[in-house]
């Protein structure tokens, strides 16, 4: 059963949502029910041809930061120093760039308007963060997410030089360690954060993560003022 939202703001019980179904369909994306979405480990996900999709999968794909694998090739490519890493400079390219990026084997995107919007509107509230990798001048790669208690939600990352994406990856992860967070929400299963450490565990599981990780105090504001 998929449940339709109306104004109010309310989700049904992520626990007992379907596995490979939407929890719920419609509402809006306001600040207010994105942030009480995300603090029940739903997340909306949609085309620009479908109403809005609310999903809490299982299995869930998570990296807990502690468990970081970086490939050899990577690690020389961080020591040679060649990327700029920043935090919070450039939000709105990133989720502009993460939205235009062409992909292989995908045409289209989820990042429509509407949703770009609303994660502008959240990283001005200080919840939704961005990590920049530049090659001298030029942004060549990033990633974004959101952030509440001790959890990263990551939702997308681009990049247009070879590693560019990777490398804003281990410093974020890095970064998130060092702040005792517990864990990367990384959302769908892929062999690329696989081997980086990532994993899956039941649905179960990562809410019951996410509830205590919660209590945790959530890390608002501008990031590139802290780091």
């Amino acid at each position: 059963m998929i449940f339709r939202l109306d104004k109010d703001i309310w989700f049904p019980d992520p626990y007992n949502a379907p596995k490979n179904y939407p929890v719920a369909i419609g509402g809006d994306l306001s600040p207010e029910r994105l942030l009480f979405a995300y603090s029940l480990g739903i997340f909306p996900w949609y085309s620009e041809d479908e109403p809005i999709l609310w999903w809490c999968p299982d299995p869930r794909m998570v990296l807990f930061p502690e468990k970081l694998r970086i490939s050899r090739s990577l690690k020389k490519t961080l020591k040679k120093n060649i990327f700029t890493v920043r935090f919070d400079t450039a939000f709105e390219e990133v989720i502009n760039r993460c939205a235009t990026v062409e992909r292989k084997d995908q045409t289209g995107t989820w990042l429509v308007p509407e949703m770009i919007d609303a994660y502008i509107r959240l990283h001005s509230l200080g919840y939704a963060h961005s990590v920049e990798v530049y090659l001298g001048n030029r942004l060549v790669g990033g990633l974004y997410g959101v952030s509440l208690g001790g959890v990263f939600f990551g939702e997308s990352m681009f990049h247009e030089v070879s590693d560019a994406s990777k490398v804003a990856f281990v410093h974020l992860v890095q970064k998130l360690k060092e702040w005792d967070f517990d864990m990367i929400d990384c959302q769908q299963s892929t062999e690329h954060l696989r081997r980086f450490g990532a994993e899956d565990i039941s649905r179960k599981q990562f809410l019951d993560i996410l509830r205590l990780s919660l209590k945790k105090e959530t890390k608002r504001g501008n990031w590139s003022e802290i780091v």
